[in-house]
């Protein structure tokens, strides 16, 4: 989805291309991350980079969103405007996944405190997983997409 945003941009943003290129570094970096936090959920140093690199995005996003106002052709781009609703959506379902994520791992954590399952845990070191958290209030938010 980023790519193809970037792609229909790229024409009308040519001088923008240094954040282009920071969009798509972000999104590897968060992909890369979810991929070692998919690894070791228990890890929690995996979780908080991918909460990270999840916010990095999310304001490169922002900032890509707000030079894109800048371009009145590419705003009447209908692919453009097609991505941009999709990306919404996109970050509604990424929000719902976090929220469901971190549900998960409240009931782990609970269950694996109560008997008998803390016995089991701490004999096959089990620990406690990590809440998937932003520490920056404005990552919680998707990014303001106005193109209109």
């Amino acid at each position: 989805l980023i790519p193809n945003l970037v792609e229909t941009a790229k024409g009308y943003m040519q001088h923008e291309r240094e954040t282009l290129t920071k969009v798509i570094e972000a999104r590897n970096q968060a992909q890369a991350m979810a991929q070692r936090a998919h690894q070791d959920p228990t890890d929690a140093g995996a979780i908080r980079d991918l909460a990270g690199a999840e916010a990095a995005l999310g304001g490169l996003l922002t900032r890509f969103f707000a030079l894109a106002e800048a371009y009145p052709d590419l705003k009447a781009n209908q692919n453009m405007m097609q991505v941009q609703e999709e990306l919404a959506s996109t970050e509604n379902r990424v929000s719902f996944a976090r929220q469901a994520y971190n549900d998960a791992v409240m009931e782990y954590n609970n269950r694996r405190e109560s008997f008998p399952a803390l016995v089991i845990a701490n004999n096959f070191n089990f620990g406690a997983a990590q809440l998937w958290e932003l520490e920056n209030k404005e990552a919680r938010q998707p990014p303001k997409i106005s193109f209109g």
